[in-house]
């Protein structure tokens, strides 16, 4: 799993800044790709839905239980340190918490996504990862740029980011794809981030 989801993270807070606008400003990443919402907590994109986790499907994570709507190869260790720490942390099954990433196609799990809470300058981490079998289809920016765009949606988000390890540059082109831009990151990451428009 290609992650930036940190299993020490905080979780996303349904009362936070990030609530649903009643208008919502476009975002600085593609709109054509971002999702739209199915009248409940799914966001769809032309292939995929990113659904918050249910609680059996955190249990059959954590418990080994495999599904017979999930990849082959999934979950990967990064799918389960973030069922672990969403299922300690309830609000990251909300709306602006973690999420599985649904091939629409075959209806198979194929991965994670997901925000957490945003900074008090307004800015908003996040992180996802797709199962080796599904990568190279362009899963991982198609998700991003709609969670970027839907996060960056929400009244008082200004600023979206995901940190990178310099050495995982696979992750950098997916953000770069997902368009992202590339600017200074802290601690040895680069950091990728997408703005609302101004003005």
């Amino acid at each position: 799993m290609t992650s930036h989801l940190s299993p020490d993270s905080a979780a996303s807070d349904p009362s936070s800044p990030l609530s649903p606008a009643p208008t919502a400003p476009a975002a600085s990443v593609d709109a054509a790709a971002s999702a739209r919402s199915t009248g409940g907590a799914d966001l769809l994109t032309a292939r995929l839905v990113l659904r918050p986790w249910s609680g059996s499907e955190l249990a059959a994570v954590l418990g080994g239980l495999r599904q017979p709507h999930w990849a082959a190869d999934y979950p990967d260790d990064g799918d389960r340190v973030i069922a672990g720490f969403t299922a300690g942390h309830p609000e990251a099954r909300g709306t602006y918490g973690q999420r599985q990433i649904i091939e629409r196609a075959s209806g198979l799990v194929v991965g994670g996504i997901g925000l957490f809470p945003p900074s008090d300058d307004g800015s908003v981490e996040f992180g996802y990862g797709v199962v080796p079998s599904r990568r190279g289809r362009g899963y991982a920016p198609e998700a991003a740029r709609a969670l970027v765009a839907f996060a960056l949606a929400a009244p008082g988000v200004h600023t979206v980011y995901a940190d990178v390890e310099p050495a995982n540059p696979a992750s950098c082109r997916v953000l770069e794809k997902a368009g992202l831009e590339r600017c200074a990151g802290r601690d040895g990451l680069v950091r990728f981030r997408a703005t609302a428009p101004t003005g």
